[in-house]
């Protein structure tokens, strides 16, 4: 059988394995990506980037715009579940909606790595300082960027079950006729959050040109299809959604960084994005940790490959880097089993709250827009690191 070679392989297509991909060809290395699935691939999710996240992968959203998705928001409605709810206006455009079926395709193929797709990851092994995957790929270094239930994770020694906290969700995404989105009150411009009474999670309400994401997602999963259905319910008896849309959701499920006890590094590898449960622990949003992981492993493993930091130095890097970024890891904190009277009205005075929502929920929480884009830390080459 022949062996393909590579300084990186890269399990996994995402925002992550992508962004790590780009960033290690735009520094002169050989990079394969394997995903088990074709793309583009169906990926429902709530779907926005930030500017920072435009910035830090350097995309050129006219571009992008052109056949794709893309739509400005330029605020959000927050409230609570049943309750009233306040409308934050930015007058410009802070995040941009996009659909994940074209936004990992397009980061993929502009990723410039050679693509392994339709087939699974079915095993790794570690000999003469080098990984052997499948039998048939031979790489130097290894990237786990598989999502919840990446096999690289499980590779390192990653369980489930210890502590952490995940989230876990049930969406939709589908296209509106013209007749549903004159019957769609959502705003495109205008996307809306609503959060749960005990602040366990939220539900979400996203127009991206003619489609429409809905969905919930808390850290309690025991009768979360239930939650969903009471939220789309709402919804209709509100008139913000078409009577015509049939719910047919899709789950999925990440963990929340704070209490995720996933290791960041192994011998000859990393993990990024969700595969390391990177998403940000009071919104859950994880496409931003997925770029800046992506790029900063790619920056620890391309410093190996040059010769300027030994292995085991580069990766205890890229962890240092992610831990500066991002904060420490803590034992999940107890919550109440039943939440008080009293903090449901507390709850539902602040996500309604003008100034709160905008200037805790929005700008700190949500669009993190306090803390400055991770930008490709070195430019192009046109050759290999230490040719």
């Amino acid at each position: 059988m022949n062996v393909d070679r590579c300084d990186a392989l890269v399990v996994g297509g995402g925002p992550a394995g992508s962004s790590c991909a780009w960033q290690l060809r735009r520094l002169g290395l050989e990079v394969i990506v394997l995903d088990r699935s074709e793309f583009p691939r169906d990926k429902v999710c709530a779907g926005w980037i930030t500017p920072q996240i435009v910035a830090s992968l350097q995309l050129d959203l006219a571009d992008y715009g052109r056949t794709r998705v893309l739509q400005p928001l330029h605020g959000f409605n927050s409230g609570l579940i049943g309750g009233r709810s306040v409308a934050v206006r930015y007058g410009a455009a802070i995040s941009y909606g996009i659909r994940r079926c074209e936004f990992d395709h397009y980061l993929l193929q502009r990723s410039g790595a050679r693509l392994r797709l339709g087939e699974p990851f079915d095993g790794a092994v570690r000999e003469g300082g080098e990984w052997l995957v499948n039998g048939a790929i031979r790489a130097r270094f290894l990237v786990g960027a598989g999502g919840h239930f990446c096999p690289v994770s499980r590779l390192l020694g990653a369980q489930l079950g210890r502590g952490e906290r995940a989230i876990s969700a049930q969406e939709i995404e589908v296209p509106l006729t013209p007749e549903q989105g004159r019957q769609c009150a959502v705003e495109p411009r205008q996307a809306e959050l609503y959060f749960c009474a005990d602040l366990e999670g939220y539900g979400w309400c996203v127009r991206k040109g003619d489609y429409l994401n809905v969905g919930l997602g808390r850290t309690d999963s025991h009768r979360l299809g239930e939650a969903v259905l009471s939220f789309w319910n709402g919804l209709l008896a509100r008139g913000r959604i078409p009577r015509s849309l049939v719910p047919k959701f899709k789950g999925h499920a990440y963990l929340l960084y704070g209490t995720s006890r996933r290791p960041l590094r192994g011998e000859g590898a990393v993990l990024i994005g969700d595969a390391a449960g990177l998403a940000y622990d009071l919104s859950g949003e994880g496409i931003r940790p997925a770029v800046e992981s992506g790029l900063l492993a790619a920056q620890a493993i391309a410093s190996a490959v040059a010769g300027g930091d030994g292995e085991e130095r580069a990766l205890a890097g890229y962890e240092q880097r992610i831990r500066q970024r991002y904060g420490g890891r803590t034992a999940p904190a107890s919550r109440p089993a039943h939440p008080g009277g009293w903090r449901n009205r507390l709850a539902g005075f602040l996500v309604s709250n003008g100034p709160f929502a905008r200037h805790v929920i929005l700008d700190r929480n949500f669009l993190h827009r306090r803390v400055p884009p991770l930008f490709p830390m070195a430019p192009a080459s046109a050759s290999r690191p230490g040719a």
